[in-house]
């Protein structure tokens, strides 16, 4: 029972940050999102709705096309994340206390601790051991099947979603071509920490874990 509070408590407060990294920045988007941000964006700023909204829908069609390429990796946790993460987002945003851009320095470093707390999200929701996301779980999928490796087909279905979304007049910047730079390193160490707190805090021992990538 103790473990499964710390597993879920560690999975669904990372959604909660994920949605609030979203949040900020969607604030400052001139200097560019992450690829399926510009995707959802484009799609709220032609078709309506809300940004979070699109993110559930274009998660549950990631969910559907992956269930015919691999369902291994589809569980729970992949539609807990895919449900839930579009409307954290739109909460914060709905709530209006994150800053306006103002088009100086302050929006660079208001991106840049966006792109931090989503690192510090990715480590902790992963370290749950709930499930993947719909997106990371569709790469996993496609990679097996197509034998790319997981960088190979990332990049592939990143770069085919940011062509849509730039097709659609989403946001694009420098910041887009640097997420995977600047998020990854950051992703992979937060991922240790959180790995190592779980098992510390459910069994005590702080024994390093070995990552896989």
């Amino acid at each position: 029972m103790k473990n499964w509070i710390i597993r879920y408590s560690f999975f669904f407060a990372g959604l909660l940050l994920f949605g609030f990294a979203n949040a900020m920045a969607v604030k400052v988007k001139y200097l560019g999102l992450h690829p399926w941000e510009v995707l959802n964006v484009s799609l709220f700023q032609q078709f309506g709705f809300s940004i979070g909204t699109w993110s559930v829908l274009v998660g549950l069609a990631v969910i559907a096309v992956a269930w015919f390429v691999n369902r291994k990796y589809i569980n729970v946790g992949t539609f807990l994340n895919t449900l839930l993460i579009g409307p954290f987002m739109d909460f914060f945003l709905w709530l209006d206390f994150l800053p306006e851009a103002t088009h100086g320095f302050q929006d660079y470093a208001l991106l840049f601790i966006a792109i931090l707390i989503s690192s510090i999200a990715g480590g902790l929701y992963v370290a749950g051991g709930v499930g993947a996301g719909p997106r990371d779980g569709f790469m996993l999928s496609l990679s097996e099947r197509t034998k790319l490796s997981v960088s190979q087909a990332r990049i592939v279905v990143e770069c085919l979603v940011l062509g849509i979304g730039y097709l659609l007049g989403g946001p694009i910047g420098i910041i887009t071509f640097l997420y995977t730079f600047i998020q990854s390193p950051m992703f992979q160490i937060t991922l240790r920490w959180f790995q190592r707190l779980r098992i510390y805090l459910t069994e005590g021992s702080t024994e390093p874990v070995q990552v896989r990538r």
